[in-house]
């Protein structure tokens, strides 16, 4: 199969979402290719400034081939999770303009197979997002209790036969460590007895599995808390999300900061005194018809925006 080239999701729609101010400090928590790092930059002003985070070492090597002579550009390599961190270190925290969360994996971790991220391309069962720390998909597969296995394919991956490839991943790596992905999704895929019409069977395990690794759920909790924090008032939270997990924990995250405080029933409280800290801007946006021929892996993409009021 030949790979495919990444083409930044809901690029332009992101970008007017979360550019209010050209002279202002931006965040892109997820540089990947440089697509809305790229936009962003040209609808600034000389005043204007990005960070960009990215736990990718190939990543950041493309921003430093692509931006290294743009001044109001930088970028670290370390999780979105670290956002309080290094705006605190810049003296920037509650002057920040607007953060865009492109979450998910972008198309060459995907297709380049020595990541291990894909079941159909057979290479080493890595599927970190950086490579330079952390534990592997293999040494995590081969090590892991049953019940941890089954867990967070079910609970990551939502995938209900999760018990059921938990105990042939067992049996398998009793035999011979699993240590390739087309190993791996074979052994899934032979674990799976009701295969959804056109998806591959162990698709969920695969996403279950990558999210662990990459301790995605939590960074995402983490940034969210931290962007409301950094943020100026009115300045904007933008968040493209791929899976209905992601989307869930935003779109809960937008609305408990909307509703403010939670307060016992009967209680006699005015509407100010609830510390709403965001308001939320139109519906939930996804991808139109056009981007959808273009690129086939933005029909999942969530796009969902937030003002900070407080």
């Amino acid at each position: 199969m030949d790979a495919q080239p990444h083409i930044t999701v809901l690029e332009q729609e992101a970008v007017d979402a979360l550019v209010v101010d050209a002279a202002g400090f931006y965040v892109d928590g997820t540089f990947g290719r440089g697509g809305h790092s790229a936009r962003i930059l040209q609808g600034l002003s000389p005043a204007g400034r990005l960070l960009a985070f990215d736990k990718d070492v190939a990543a950041i090597d493309v921003a430093s081939q692509r931006f290294s002579a743009d001044s109001r550009f930088q970028i670290v390599h370390d999780s979105f999770a670290t956002l309080s961190n290094q705006i605190e270190a810049l003296g920037m925290v509650g002057k920040v303009s607007g953060v865009l969360l492109d979450l998910g994996v972008s198309s060459p971790q995907l297709d380049e197979a020595e990541r291990g991220f894909s079941f159909l391309h057979d290479g080493p069962l890595d599927m970190r997002m950086d490579q330079t720390r952390g534990v592997s998909a293999a040494e995590w597969v081969n090590t892991a209790e049953e019940s941890e296995l089954a867990r967070v394919m079910k609970d990551y991956g939502e995938e209900r036969f999760a018990k059921r490839m938990a105990r042939a991943l067992v049996a398998e790596r009793n035999k011979a460590p699993i240590e390739r992905t087309g190993r791996l999704a074979h052994i899934l895929k032979e674990a799976n007895p009701a295969w959804e019409k056109g998806k591959h069977p162990a698709t969920r395990a695969f996403q279950g599995i990558r999210i662990h690794i990459n301790n995605e759920l939590g960074d995402l909790e983490a940034v969210l808390q931290q962007a409301l924090e950094v943020l100026a008032v009115g300045g904007r939270l933008v968040v493209i999300s791929f899976h209905s997990l992601e989307d869930r924990l935003v779109k809960r995250f937008i609305r408990r900061q909307e509703k403010g405080d939670p307060i016992p029933r009967g209680v006699p409280v005015m509407d100010s005194q609830l510390n709403k800290r965001l308001k939320s801007h139109s519906k939930a946006i996804k991808a139109g018809s056009e981007e959808l021929g273009n690129n086939i892996r933005s029909r999942s993409a969530v796009m969902r925006i937030a003002e900070k009021i407080a």
